[in-house]
Formats: C-alpha cells, structure tokens, sequence
C-alpha cells in the first residue's frame, strides 16, 4: 500500500537543483512502483512548478511504466504456457500505458466465434483453413500492410486489430491464436525476413500421401498473403534465393517465446527507421529479457 504522505513529500522535492538530490528522491519513488503513477500524474496538473518539474515528473512516469513492462514480460517468460496473447499485449502495453486488454479479447473471441460457427470436425484441413481465411480476410478485412510495411503500429496487436492492417509476424499470431482455440493445429513458423504458419499433421495422413514428409507439416499458410497455400519446396525456393541452409527451424514450428522475441526485433528495426534511439535501447533491454 502506497504511504501517500511520504510520496506526496517526495514528490515536492522532484525539482531540487541538487542533481544528487534528485536522483536520489527518483529511486526512493520509483520503489513505490506502478502504484506511485497516479500522484505522480496528478502533482502536474495541481502542483505549479517550473518545466523542470514537469519534465521529471514524466520522465520517472515513464521510467516506472517501462520497469512494469519488463517486470510482466519476465514473469510471462517464466510462465509455464506462455500464453501468446498476453505476451503481445505486454509488448503492446509498453507503447500504450493505458491500454484496455478487455477490448483486444473482446474483438479475438468475436473472431473466433465467426470462424467457429463454420467448422465441423467432418471438413479436410484445406476445408478449414479456406474457411478462417474468408472470416478473416473477407469478412473481418485483415490485410498485409504492404504500403507502410515497417510502421510500429504492424507490430502492436491492438493497432492490428483497429486498423486491420499487420506485417506477417503479428497477422500469424492473431490467425494461429483463433485457429487453435477452436482445436485447430496450426502454428507460428520463424523464416528469415518472413514469418508463415504450419498446418501440423496431427494424425499423420501426410506419409501416405507424400513421401517427402520431412517435418510433420500438412502444408503452409501465409498470412500476409491472404492465407495462401505453401509446401515445403516453396520454402526451399525462398531460402535459396537468400543463400541460406535449409535448417530445420526454417520448417518447423517455433515457440512462443521466439515469436514475441522477434515481435520486439521488428519494433526495433521500426523505431531504428524512425531514429527513436530511445526506443530501441528500452526496446533491446526487453528483448534480452527473453534471451
């Protein structure tokens, strides 16, 4: 519980001249943590100082936040089930302080529930999937953002879902995610400058149909692409042209915490784009969280 009268005193000595003095009241605050933000935000708007206030006052706002982001992506790296989702929200979560994850849920299970009132345990796999993809690219009208490929908002779930526009990584999560909540196998693919999803071979009808079943895949989906089909030879192809091995993690699924991993690399090539040195640094100090 926070002491509200030690904080609203440490608070009124935010703008000593003394630089020691400073510092050491903005570590005594930001061991309050998440809880100190709003006094903090509130001391702007009824306490009249000078800029210099102000201007540490948002700076350790933001510090605290930034603190809380790496506190929740580290206990989500220890979590057992690494929870897809949730590890996205928290990476969106440290672009929007006041993010609403209700509504992001909201939107997922009315997505889900439009796929799932076609699906019968009697269709094929391409049946299925030809069935997600009319929902979610005709109906819901998702689509790769081809114009503005390295925005920030491509990465951030939140933006995906508002602007219906994503690159191939958060297109992937949010398609892969409704696929199995409704007891479809399909899953997160990590390709060099790409990122595609596997539909597994669960019951192993693949080896009697092809004798080249050399990673449990039935086939390939892209969903920057629309949700086109691949096989594995059009991987091969890809990878050729990048001069590159053909190594097994280029074919098979990989785990969630890589897919969030690369979700905070794609941030840092945007906010690098855009020469926010800020960014990339906290940026990198949370991607290290998930080494």
């Amino acid at each position: 519980m926070v002491n509200e009268i030690d904080l609203h005193a440490l608070i009124r000595l935010v703008d000593d001249p003394d630089e020691s003095v400073y510092t050491q009241v903005r570590n005594t605050i930001m061991e309050f943590g998440s809880d100190a933000i709003p006094f903090l935000e509130n001391s702007l708007d009824n306490l009249d100082y000078e800029l210099i206030f102000h201007e540490r006052i948002q700076r350790i706002v933001q510090d605290i936040h930034f603190e809380e982001i790496k506190r929740k992506l580290v206990e989500w790296s220890h979590s057992s089930d690494k929870d897809l989702i949730e590890g996205a929200l928290i990476v969106a979560n440290y672009q929007y302080k006041d993010l609403d994850d209700t509504s992001v849920y909201t939107f997922i299970d009315q997505l889900k529930r439009s796929i799932w009132l076609e699906l019968n345990d009697h269709q094929t796999a391409f049946e299925k999937v030809k069935i997600i993809n009319r929902v979610f690219f005709d109906l819901f009208h998702f689509q790769g953002d081809t114009k503005n490929y390295h925005l920030p908002s491509n990465s951030f779930i939140n933006d995906v879902i508002d602007f219906k526009k994503g690159n191939p990584l958060s297109l992937s999560i949010l398609y892969s995610q409704v696929a199995q909540s409704l007891g479809v196998p399909i899953y997160g693919v990590n390709l060099p400058n790409h990122f595609i999803l596997a539909f597994m071979d669960e019951n192993g009808s693949n080896q009697y149909l092809s004798s080249h079943d050399e990673f449990g895949v039935l086939f390939y989906i892209n969903p920057f692409s629309k949700g086109s089909i691949l096989d594995s030879s059009a991987i091969k192809d890809f990878l050729k042209g990048l001069q590159l091995p053909f190594e097994r993690d280029y074919f098979e699924p990989c785990s969630n915490t890589t897919v969030i991993r690369r979700m905070i690399t794609n941030l840092i090539g945007a906010f690098q784009q855009v020469g926010n040195s800020k960014k990339v640094s906290e940026l990198d100090e949370l991607r290290k969280v998930l080494d």
